[in-house]
């Protein structure tokens, strides 16, 4: 009796681990990102002020809003590599990266995206796109008119290509055709919550 009692604490606290560890690096990120108490909501078609070291040749703006310790951002690094690749002549893309607990250089995130493209330390940019998650990608026409800000896709790997709606944004505001309408996986914010970048 006192055996099957033993094994059966041990199978149940083996199952509670594992739903443990499912829960931190699965489940949780599926759910919506919280809406912060004090966030300032930034309506699609607002002009976004870059400032001057952001200054751009009237190209559209691509900013990926990016945090190295979020797992979510982590395993979309393949799919906006080759966003990157496809679209680097006709886009201004650039990475902000998002976080307070370490210390990045240009050169490491550049070298995680396998792209030579400016990267900024500037968390105030997530407040002027109303961004509050990484990852997040936010396009603005050349006029810096806030065009798309969302999710790239609703698999954590960005491998459902009926849903990469940060390409299909890229796709209508340069073949100029009306931005296509998304549903609330593709605008509503999942991952990583700002500003500490947790779940």
């Amino acid at each position: 009796m006192r055996k099957k009692i033993l094994v059966s604490l041990w199978i149940t606290l083996l199952f509670c681990a594992i739903s443990f560890l499912f829960w931190q690096n699965e489940l949780k990120y599926t759910l919506p990102t919280p809406v912060p108490k004090n966030y300032h909501a930034v309506a699609m078609g607002s002009t976004i002020n870059l400032g001057k070291c952001w200054i751009t040749n009237n190209k559209p703006v691509f900013i990926h809003f990016f945090n190295p310790d979020c797992p979510c951002s982590r395993f979309n690094i393949p799919h906006v590599s080759a966003l990157i690749k496809k679209y680097g002549d006709q886009i201004n893309f650039k990475i902000v990266v998002l976080n307070k607990h370490k210390d990045f250089t240009i050169a490491e995130i550049q070298k995680k995206f396998n792209a030579d493209i400016p990267v900024y330390f500037d968390e105030s940019m997530a407040v002027k796109c109303g961004v509050f998650s990484t990852p997040q990608a936010v396009i603005m026409d050349g006029s810096h008119r806030l065009y798309y800000r969302g999710n790239y896709n609703k698999t954590r790997y960005c491998t459902n290509a009926d849903s990469n709606y940060a390409q299909m944004a890229i796709d209508s505001l340069l073949q100029q055709t009306k931005s296509p309408s998304f549903d609330a996986l593709a605008l509503r914010a999942y991952g990583c919550s700002l500003p500490k970048c947790t779940k």
